[in-house]
Formats: C-alpha cells, sequence, structure tokens
C-alpha cells in the first residue's frame, strides 16, 4: 500500500461509517433509518425511554425520564422532576454493573413511565458516593426532587427489579 494510500483510508472509512448512518427523511420530516435489518447499535450512550419526551431535543420545560446520563441530569434535573429518580452508581469493570447497563439499555420500556435512572460512574463520582454512602459499585441511591436520599440498594439487574425497589 502506498503512504498516500494509507493516509487516505481513515478519511474514507469515516465518510462510509457517515454515508452508512444516513437516514431517509418520513412525512413528518424526521430521519428514519434508511434499513434496519441486521444492525446493531454502536453506541456506548445510554438509551432513555421510547416516548418522545426523552429526545434529546427535548425542551427543558418538558418532563423527561428513562436511563440518562449523569451529565443529562444535571444539565435540567427539573425535567426529570414528575417521578421518581434512581442513582445508578456504575464501574465499567464491574460484571454486575455492565450486565444492568445491557439490560435497561436493550430494553427502555423495562422502565415504567415517570422512572428515571441515572447512570454515573462509581470511579469518579466520589463526592456523591460519600454524599449517599456508597461503598460498592452497583448500588442504587433513590433522591428525592431536592436531593435527598430516600433509600439505597444492590443487586436489581432489571427495570422491573429497579423499580419494585422504588419507594
Amino acid at each position: 500500500m502506498t503512504s498516500h494510500t494509507a493516509r487516505a483510508l481513515p478519511a474514507l472509512i469515516a465518510v462510509g461509517l457517515l454515508l452508512g448512518a444516513c437516514g431517509t427523511t418520513t412525512s413528518g420530516g424526521s430521519a428514519a433509518p434508511a434499513s434496519t435489518a441486521g444492525s446493531a447499535s454502536s453506541s456506548t450512550a445510554p438509551a432513555t425511554s421510547g416516548s418522545p419526551s426523552a429526545s434529546a431535543t427535548t425542551p427543558a420545560a418538558e418532563a423527561r425520564d428513562g436511563y440518562v446520563t449523569y451529565a443529562d441530569y444535571t444539565a435540567d434535573k427539573e425535567a426529570f422532576s414528575s417521578g421518581p429518580v434512581v442513582l445508578f452508581f456504575h464501574a465499567d469493570w464491574c460484571p454486575k454493573c455492565r450486565e444492568t447497563d445491557s439490560n435497561l439499555t436493550a430494553d427502555p420500556a423495562s422502565l415504567p413511565d415517570g422512572l428515571t435512572v441515572v447512570k454515573l460512574d462509581f470511579d469518579s463520582e466520589t463526592a456523591l458516593r460519600q454524599q449517599y454512602g456508597v461503598t460498592v459499585q452497583h448500588t442504587f441511591v433513590q433522591v428525592d426532587a431536592s436531593g435527598a436520599k430516600i433509600g439505597a440498594w444492590t443487586g436489581t439487574y432489571t427495570g422491573g427489579e429497579i423499580a419494585g425497589k422504588v419507594a
């Protein structure tokens, strides 16, 4: 392979990936995937509930719920205040955390409407761990609208199990 070809290859791959991700426009003006057959998502961002209110373009005043990142939650806590909020202290190296994350990402509808599960990084959120008394990864902490701890537990893996622990 020539050096010119070797330098151009990453750019060609990027263009191919971008073109492959393009969708078609539906009658409502929103983008729809060109084809979903046999495709798998490579996104590492947590999924949110399937409702339109969970869209990334949701106005701040509109209530949201589902499985969200801590950054999304802290950017507008009021948007998540219509129902229970559970902080999920997740670690990438933890098999139990990865299982729960996979379950919530694969089946966001498993979380009841109104329930928000917020994925936090166990390793970097040391102040929050101390605030809520979290000593092990794969810990869930339910908080009220002011951020006060309502309850904490470990050992749940699905949206239904988490919902069953919510006070």
